[in-house]
């Protein structure tokens, strides 16, 4: 038993090693091919797909229990609700209020895919991001939403306020899609499959080769090899055209 599985590990080692080689011998095509397919993939994130720019407020909300003072039930009971705030924000009667008062050539739905709600953990701000391809119009979505989401929190929540932290402003990068990402995915994905491509030939070819193949595949030793000289090989090939 102990002799069939050393001579189970070698021929896993024999096999990889085989296949390592293969891939090595190849090395150059592999490299090229993922240099190809990462400047495709820079050229159509960089001149064809097109940019998508975000930008974002803020706002800051606080259920107040007392007019004088602020206390800890009072932010505790904010910090919980910040999901129902996100959920306000994204609601039909906010973003369909925004397409009337901006004039926008789109629907809830399609205003709704281009708008993330975040609450970052353990506070009461509440960030609005808006995506889309002109940038000035990014800013001016983000600001309608956070105006019309402030009255529309402050009617169904029945709070005193909803301060303004921090205005939309305009952006100057885009968010998506991003160059070096893309180009770096397209560089291994194109090496990856022209791997795969290799070793599935590879697997597949089960013509010998050598002398090597015959006593691994075959358990045949060879006797004796005949080799053949330039010009026997070529006159062979002479005559195969004349026929």
């Amino acid at each position: 038993m102990e002799n069939k599985r050393e001579n189970n590990k070698i021929g896993i080692e024999i096999d990889l090693f085989e296949i390592f080689g293969i891939l090595l011998g190849r090395i150059w095509i592999i490299l090229n091919v993922g240099l190809l397919a990462a400047l495709a993939c820079f050229a159509v994130s960089r001149f064809i797909l097109m940019p998508a720019y975000g930008s974002t407020t803020k706002i800051y909300i606080l259920n107040k229990t007392d007019n004088t003072s602020v206390t800890y039930s009072d932010v505790q009971m904010g910090t919980q609700l910040t999901k129902d705030y996100a959920e306000l924000i994204n609601s039909r009667y906010v973003l369909e209020e925004v397409i009337r008062k901006l004039s926008l050539d789109m629907e809830y739905g399609d205003l709704l895919s281009r708008v993330r709600v975040s609450t970052p953990t353990d506070t009461r701000i509440v960030s609005i991001t808006v995506e889309d391809n002109d940038p000035v119009q990014a800013m001016h979505v983000a600001n309608c939403i956070r105006e019309v989401a402030s009255g529309h929190i402050q009617n169904v929540m029945d709070i005193e306020a909803v301060n303004v932290v921090e205005t939309a402003n305009m952006p100057t990068k885009k968010v998506r899609p991003r160059v070096a990402v893309w180009t770096l995915s397209g560089g291994v994905i194109g090496m990856s499959l022209l791997c795969v491509v290799i070793l599935v030939q590879f697997m597949m070819d089960d013509t010998v080769k050598s002398a090597e193949d015959l006593e691994k595949y075959a358990g045949l030793s060879t006797l004796a090899l005949i080799p053949m000289a330039q010009d026997e090989s070529g006159s062979r090939k002479k005559r195969k055209k004349k026929k």
